[in-house]
């Protein structure tokens, strides 16, 4: 894909979450699933980690290189005509501005970044250090001249025992990406609890993203409360291959 066309995507791409609340981008992992999805009529679509790996027979987790994912999601941009987001994990352990050289390159002009760090054991960076990797991305993509659109996540919820309880560190760690330049934030784990999902949309002030299931979940109710955005992180995946083993199972011998 040749740079304007990257950079008119990219611009595509933050027009949508402008117009729509919320923007709903289904997680796809390889072209089929991104063609199918464009079909349905959805006007922009974002790579899922956990999805992309099982397609390919890896791990979640940083299970896969830099370098294989690039490859993994070229030929996704190419089967469609829409943005391509892409969750990026936690950087595999490149710099900022090697991962978004590299996105940009493939065609992405969407990426997600969390503050679990799979290539150190797993341990969650600090607030200041995962919004200042954040800040490099946005300068890193300002450089490139490309307003590549940055979801930064924090897993904090995911890792409580009791998610409430981290309420007020979590909020501080999304305002904290908020002012580093993240266009949107993503707080994982709280998607079935309207209270936090509605103090935390009403702490920050750029577009809060929601995990959904794409059968259980109710898009009103994601409306009404507020979210901004929507993805379906492994769960569209996992909702299909529940149908299709409900559909080939009495195939079986």
């Amino acid at each position: 894909m040749d740079f304007r066309s990257t950079v008119e995507r990219a611009q595509r791409l933050k027009e949508l979450h402008a117009g729509h609340r919320p923007l709903v981008l289904p997680t796809v992992w390889d072209a089929w699933s991104a063609r199918t999805a464009v079909a349905a009529g959805f006007p922009a679509l974002t790579v899922g980690s956990h999805p992309l790996a099982d397609s390919r027979g890896a791990e979640d987790h940083e299970g896969q290189t830099f370098e294989e994912v690039l490859a993994a999601i070229r030929p996704i941009v190419a089967a469609v005509d829409v943005p391509v987001s892409v969750d990026l994990e936690s950087g595999y352990g490149r710099t900022p501005a090697d991962l978004v050289a590299g996105l940009v390159e493939a065609g992405g002009v969407g990426l997600n970044v969390e503050d679990t760090v799979h290539g150190e054991g797993g341990r969650l960076r600090g607030t200041e250090e995962h919004a200042a990797y954040v800040a490099g991305l946005r300068a890193a993509a300002d450089d490139a001249g490309v307003p590549v659109w940055v979801n930064g996540r924090t897993d904090l919820f995911l890792r409580a025992e009791k998610p409430a309880d981290v309420l007020d560190e979590a909020v501080e760690r999304l305002l904290a990406l908020e002012r580093a330049g993240a266009d949107s934030v993503y707080p994982v784990g709280i998607q079935d609890d309207d209270e936090l999902l509605t103090a935390v949309i009403g702490a920050v002030g750029v577009p809060v993203n929601s995990t959904a299931h794409p059968v259980r979940h109710d898009l009103e109710r994601f409306r009404r409360l507020g979210v901004g955005r929507i993805s379906y992180g492994p769960l569209l995946q996992f909702a299909l291959a529940d149908s299709m083993k409900a559909m080939i199972a009495p195939w079986a011998p």
